[in-house]
């Protein structure tokens, strides 16, 4: 899953190495943490009790506490936000459309309505 992240830039074809990769305590395992590592992305991902509790009973073959910036994991709330508005609508949370183009199109037609609806609260 992580190998299909891409960054769109102005310019130029997608980056495949974003700066850091925010997620919640359900990817903190060593596969995807070891996978960041290789390519050198941070990552964002706090550790799960279970694993801090199995990690300290090791002692000190356990390793180093998982650290992850706690100011940037604040700001993945908003993506959930967003994606929380996006599956308010039946047809994108349920993936009733199985065509990728017509799933895509749902996507952007949600995502225009939440913009307009955000320009129309503002003004």
């Amino acid at each position: 899953m992580l190998q299909k992240i891409r960054v769109r830039g102005p310019v130029g074809r997608p980056r495949t190495r974003p700066d850091a990769v925010a997620a919640d305590k359900a990817y903190s395992s060593r596969g995807n943490r070891a996978h960041l590592r290789k390519r050198r992305i941070k990552a964002v991902i706090p550790e799960k009790k279970d694993q801090a509790t199995n990690r300290k009973k090791k002692g000190s073959k356990g390793g180093r506490p998982v650290s992850h910036d706690a100011d940037l994991y604040k700001e993945r709330n908003t993506v959930e936000r967003l994606i929380n508005k996006l599956k308010a609508w039946r047809g994108i949370a349920t993936r009733y459309d199985k065509i990728p183009d017509s799933y895509l199109a749902g996507l952007h037609l949600r995502a225009s309505m939440i913009w307009i609806k955000d320009l129309i609260r503002c003004d």
